[in-house]
């Protein structure tokens, strides 16, 4: 495991406890900032990770910022949800972290909002770093809201395409699709009936597959989710329906969503060896940077290939983007200590050598320009199509709100209703999902 499945199994569940707790939270972002960072001092440094591999991981990362500040120590307390994190910077004291991490960036707008993070940007300033020069683009957006950065990527995720070469082969497919019509195209060559079921599914692209959510398709269409105004434009961009109707037309094709249904229902679990693309039983899957080394453990009995997601047809000269999300780091605003917290923050995600040497160890993207491009990183060939998608212009990213993830649960809510028939006006669905994220963000604020 790599830090990944609690990531994507704890987000929307941290999204949704952060909405009670968001509002009592009423950190100042100039509290505490005139310590010394140059005096003998502890941090208390609180983060998500939880496998052996990554807790020491972890702790090489800080071993080398002591090494770099002896004046500077730092408790690490690790498997910290969003949950126990928020009441902690909530509560304070001595005993709170003063350094955080998340791997849940669709709460970094209730973090900046309610205050609980320091805004980061004079801390940058005073260290004469430029985050837009430091960081790949949509890296930036999703750390901050409104304004306020009061996050920093702490390495991130890509997502791409794997595939089965040897299923390639056996198909006279000779390379990964480029364009979503090509993919179809691809999925249902690769399609292999029997009975009333399949012997290899070409893609699972139902909602509740693996990996395959609205923001991760959305991602290839780069949709503009809100106005100007901050305005959900679910109904207004054509990004949004195109992306629609892209997966129901798979759907659609590959079998329909009942009987894709049945036989997703009969597959091994995401995060264990049994997942079906370790086992053939899809010969293509969107997913993370962190699927390659599990699909390796897992020892297939087929090559794996890796490319990036298709694009839109109109979009091809576009191809190589992804979606991207990732770890975050902040500032506690209740820590007296913030000066010396910078420091940290600022070793562990814009020091090159410190981010690779993490990157290393727990097999997740490196968040700085100079850090994807580094000699010293070691992966296998195939994980460089993550590289490049990160560092990709066009990459993007799902935007912060003031509710967290709330929108895209009604982003995916409508999904789950189109794919499967009980919603079968698009446009008014997406009309009706719109005000109804508009009406949450209005409550919120």
């Amino acid at each position: 495991m790599h830090g990944i499945p609690r990531r994507a199994a704890l987000a929307m569940a941290a999204s949704a406890s952060l909405a009670l707790l968001a509002t009592a939270c009423t950190g100042s972002s100039d509290t505490g900032a005139s310590d010394d960072p140059e005096q003998e001092t502890t941090l208390n440094f609180w983060h998500a990770w939880s496998a052996p591999s990554e807790v020491k991981a972890v702790k090489d990362l800080v071993a080398g910022f002591e090494k770099a500040h002896p004046h500077i120590h730092v408790r690490v307390t690790g498997n910290m949800t969003d949950d126990k994190i928020n009441q902690a910077l909530r509560a304070g004291g001595s005993k709170a972290p003063d350094v955080i991490s998340s791997f849940t960036t669709n709460n970094v707008g209730r973090f900046c909002s309610s205050g609980a993070l320091v805004d980061l940007d004079p801390f940058f300033d005073k260290a004469g770093v430029d985050p837009e020069k430091t960081f790949p683009k949509a890296m930036n957006e999703y750390t901050q809201f409104e304004g306020n950065r009061c996050a920093v990527p702490l390495l991130g995720d890509a997502y791409g395409l794997y595939y089965n070469k040897t299923a390639f082969e056996k198909a006279g497919v000779t390379a990964p699709p480029k364009t979503w019509t090509e993919f179809a195209r691809v999925a249902k060559k690769l399609t292999i009936p029997q009975g009333s079921s399949y012997k290899q599914l070409g893609f699972m692209p139902n909602y509740h597959g693996w990996e395959t959510t609205t923001e991760h398709y959305f991602g290839q269409f780069s949709p503009t989710y809100f106005t100007a105004e901050g305005k959900s434009n679910l109904a207004g961009d054509p990004a949004f329906e195109a992306g629609f109707t892209m997966q129901k037309k798979l759907v659609d094709d590959l079998g329909g969503f009942a009987k894709l249904e049945k036989y997703r229902t009969g597959l091994g679990d995401e995060w264990g060896p049994k997942h079906p693309f370790h086992t053939g039983q899809v010969a293509m899957q969107l997913d993370g940077e962190w699927r390659l080394a599990m699909a390796l453990d897992a020892k297939p009995g087929f090559e794996i290939g890796v490319a990036p997601l298709p694009v839109p047809d109109d979009q091809a000269d576009q191809y190589g983007k992804g979606y991207l999300s990732g770890t975050i780091a902040g500032i506690a605003a209740t820590s007296r200590k913030q000066n010396a917290a910078w420091e940290l923050v600022k070793y562990m995600t814009t020091d090159t050598d410190a981010v690779v040497d993490f990157s290393n160890n727990i097999h997740n993207v490196p968040s700085t320009l100079e850090a994807l491009k580094s000699p010293k990183l070691k992966y296998d060939p195939r994980f460089k199509t993550f590289l490049d998608i990160a560092a990709h212009p066009n990459s993007s990213t799902t935007p912060a709100s003031v509710n967290g993830g709330v929108y895209l649960v009604t982003v995916q809510q409508l999904g789950y209703d189109y794919e499967s028939g009980r919603i079968t006006d698009l446009k008014a669905g997406l009309r009706k999902a719109a005000a109804q994220i508009d009406t949450d963000i209005a409550q919120a604020k």
